[in-house]
């Protein structure tokens, strides 16, 4: 598939930047011309891939995330979103509702789920100690 347009994107862990990401890869993706509701569904699913990697990754220490987004000819949107932080150990147990690593924070555990229920795919690769990255797809319809 060919690649009509990327961008690449860093910056520390802090939970001031979330919205920053949010507002970085909606302005990133509206040539398509996306519906309301497709634009506020990529943003809410990028909002909890960023606040893993602040609230879980770096366990709020400081780090740095990585976000690259392309657009590619069929219309889908492919972001992900990337620490270097502590990893998840086990990936299938993270992704099911109400888990959480921070029940002391008052966290949901909802992060993952949120997240697929926004996007038409999402893909989570992580080492432990080396970090996570979170892959999600976004068809704009035409």
């Amino acid at each position: 598939m060919n690649i009509r347009n990327e961008m690449k994107l860093s910056f520390p862990s802090k939970s001031c930047n979330e919205s920053f990401a949010r507002a970085a890869v909606a302005a990133f993706v509206m040539n398509l011309d996306p519906t309301v509701e497709e634009i506020s569904d990529l943003k809410t699913a990028v909002s909890e891939a960023v606040t893993n990697c602040i609230v879980h990754g770096y366990r709020r220490g400081s780090g740095t995330i990585f976000i690259t987004a392309k657009v590619l000819e069929d219309n889908r949107v492919v972001v992900k979103i990337r620490d270097k932080g502590c990893g998840i150990e086990d990936i299938k147990q993270a992704m099911q509702p109400l888990f959480t690593t921070a029940p002391d924070e008052e966290r949901a555990g909802l992060g993952f789920a949120v997240m697929q229920s926004f996007c038409d795919a999402v893909k989570v690769s992580s080492k432990p100690q080396k970090g996570t990255t979170v892959t999600l797809e976004k068809y704009i319809a035409v």
